[in-house]
């Protein structure tokens, strides 16, 4: 009898339905932590538990499906096989927050055809640590071989199984759904609350920590699916400038509109925005009023640039103009574009979206060419590529410019293989032949956005090749010196540039601007660090360089953090354009009581007091105890309406409703004004 009862307990963990459902959940979890490590999450957290939970859900199914064939072989197989998968996704996410830092996401689909041209790139960036999620599988597949390979197999009858699955598959669920709702189990500095993210997994570095890879997969396909609707945010609108406590003018339009128009779709964003304040005056307002202005978006570019010897075109701008020197570009879904739009509106992208692409038909009339538009200039948005990545034929036009030249209408030729990018130089010297030689007199503003130094590094190419010797020469990797090399084109670019200003006698009356759209990210971080000497954590690795120059002013250097966000309030007031500063969520950086912030793409924000970290919802002090919990919160909660109120703005095409609702508003204003002029009829 003892014997036998040793055989019983034995037996469990020979080849049975109990020890398939074991292994799949123990291997699927494996997988998870060994995530999570590597992204550097919390082990012991209660997303560890709601992860466990999804893993038991997912494992339950699985081996029920697997279970209904009578072939151990054809089972083992089905089981195997939904273990690779959820490897191989695993995977392929770890890869791409380590090369573009982004996880994938079913909302760029539209950059897939242009993505595979990064492959290689992306494949080669894996570090060896990254495959150690396949070793769940290989020992799953190890189990199958040498323990669960005899005949025996104690399947289980279908009903007793069926039993077992509906109960457990209800308690599991409620005890899913309570993780996301129960308050203990709440982070509370988290940027969105977990059943929100659920519903709608629009923040993926938040959503990848508190659900887990696969979990975030499915909700992503589901949202994208079946687009979940537009959440009406609820705020109490405060007005700070009604005392008149400014001197700078504003139009009342928004005022009435936030007031009278009660459609459903934009009221809320009408009370947000004429809630917001209105940036007053200041000593740089009107500084460089009337002067021409050029806007240089510099792909890939970081603060290796800013060295004398190697670069002394972009030095001398840079050290005899104003820069900043904690600017950064944060990385983003389709980084140039919706960088760049971000750059140009002031709103921020749509995190999880090619913003530019997917929303191309959308009309912002507080862009800024068409700001500049409305001073009397002529407009220009220039770009040596084609229209592969983004469609700037339509976006341009759409922001206001009165012209927009591709590679194809400049003439400059572009290979049809990936990687072999033109040079900076010729599209300089064939934009400025068309806005140099244009006869109007009307001042020009044109907005460059430059590919040269676009990767691969690890790539032969033209310019890759043509300073890579000298650059190894010094110490540099391979690929670092190939990105040196593209940059040094760069930087001859800019003084072509120079000397055409100059000899066209407009160099004085010209306003340059430089800025990066991201950081080059086909490099790792150990080959970013052979050019920088600062630490790069903590977001430092998306520090990049801004430059506003004229060679009239006074050199001076900033230290308030300052992003892309900002450019257009900035330059507006520094050109004494007229805008409205409520239309945007950067800021006039340089206004007084401009607040030094710069957000990142995840909610994740940083100053000279703290960082706070999304995707972790952890704070890092600066400073000791800068804020307070309340404080923090606060803020948290001020950057998600933001990007929640800028998201719902171009989902909504919310700026071509306003530009229709203003104008129609001052067409009533003429009318009651033209009424209260005519003279009264005689008696």
């Amino acid at each position: 009898m003892e014997s036998e009862v040793k055989k019983n307990k034995k037996s469990i963990f020979k080849d049975t339905y109990i020890s398939n459902l074991l292994l799949m959940i123990a291997t699927l979890f494996l997988i998870e932590l060994i995530f999570r490590k590597m992204n550097n999450f919390a082990i012991f957290d209660y997303a560890t538990l709601r992860i466990f939970l999804s893993v038991c859900l997912f494992s339950l199914v699985i081996t029920f499906i697997s279970n209904l064939f009578k072939k151990r072989w054809l089972r083992n197989i089905i089981n195997l096989l939904f273990v690779f998968v959820y490897s191989l996704y695993t995977w392929l996410q770890v890869g791409f927050i380590n090369y573009l830092g982004v996880y994938i996401s079913f909302h760029t689909t539209s950059q897939f055809g242009a993505v595979k041209d990064y492959l290689f790139d992306y494949l080669n960036s894996f570090k060896w640590t990254h495959h150690l999620l396949y070793i769940p599988f290989l020992v799953m597949l190890l189990i199958y071989i040498f323990a669960f390979r005899k005949k025996e197999y104690r399947k289980g009858k279908f009903k007793n199984k069926v039993f077992c699955l509906i109960p457990s598959l209800i308690v599991l669920g409620g005890l899913y759904y309570g993780t996301l709702v129960v308050p203990f189990m709440q982070n509370s500095f988290q940027i969105k609350s977990n059943i929100k993210l659920f519903l709608n997994p629009d923040v993926p570095t938040v959503a990848v920590n508190q659900f887990g890879t696969t979990v975030f997969g499915i909700m992503d396909l589901k949202s994208y699916l079946f687009p979940v609707a537009e959440e009406e945010t609820v705020f109490n609108p405060t007005y700070p400038n009604e005392s008149g406590s400014t001197t700078k003018e504003v139009s009342d339009a928004l005022d009435h509109i936030a007031e009278e128009d009660d459609n459903v779709r934009y009221s809320s964003l009408n009370k947000y925005f004429a809630s917001q304040s209105v940036t007053d005056y200041n000593e740089y307002t009107g500084m460089f009023e009337g002067k021409n202005v050029i806007v240089i978006l510099m792909e890939s570019v970081n603060e290796a640039i800013i060295n004398e010897k190697e670069f002394p075109n972009f030095y001398k701008l840079y050290s005899e103009g104003w820069h900043w020197e904690n600017n950064y570009s944060p990385r983003n879904s389709c980084a140039t574009g919706n960088n760049e739009f971000s750059a140009m509106t002031g709103l921020f992208s749509i995190y999880n979206a090619c913003t530019s692409n997917v929303y191309k038909d959308n009309t912002y009339f507080e862009a800024i060419f068409n700001l500049f538009n409305n001073k009397g200039y002529r407009t220009t948005g220039m770009h040596d590529f084609v229209e592969w990545y983004y469609k700037r034929k339509t976006i341009h036009p759409n922001m206001g410019a009165q012209t927009y030249y591709g590679a194809d209408t400049l003439g400059i030729k572009t290979a049809s293989y990936y990687g072999e990018w033109p040079s900076d130089i010729e599209f300089f010297e064939k934009g400025l032949d068309i806005i140099l030689n244009d006869e109007s007199d009307k001042p020009f503003m044109t907005w460059f956005t430059t590919v040269t130094s676009h990767q691969p590094y690890t790539n032969e190419s033209t310019y890759g090749n043509l300073h890579k010797d000298y650059f190894m020469s010094l110490g540099y990797s391979s690929a670092v010196s190939r990105y040196l090399s593209k940059l040094k084109v760069v930087d001859d670019a800019i003084g072509t540039l120079v000397d055409r200003l100059k000899s066209a006698g407009v160099y004085d009356d010209t306003v340059i601007v430089l800025m990066a759209d991201h950081y080059p990210y086909g490099l790792s971080k150990s080959q970013v660090a052979e050019m920088i000497t600062h630490d790069l954590k903590d977001y430092e690795i998306e520090r990049t360089p801004l430059v506003i120059y004229n060679s009239e002013m006074t050199p001076k250097t900033f230290t308030e953090y300052n992003f892309y966000l900002n450019l257009v309030p900035t330059l507006a007031n520094l050109m004494n354009l007229d805008y409205d500063p409520r239309l945007y969520l950067g800021h006039d950086v340089l206004s007084k009581d401009y607040e030094s912030m710069v957000i990142f793409a995840d909610g994740s924000w940083k100053n000279e007091k703290a960082y706070y970290n999304a995707s972790t919802s952890k704070i890092t002090f600066y400073e000791e105890n800068a804020y307070t919990e309340e404080e923090i919160q606060a803020i948290n909660a001020e950057v998600d309406l933001k990007i929640s109120m800028s998201s719902k703005a171009i989902k909504s095409n919310y700026f071509n409703y306003l530009e229709n609702k203003i104008a129609e508003y001052e067409e009533n204003q003429k009318e009651d004004a033209n009424e209260e002029e005519l003279p009264l009829e005689e008696e």
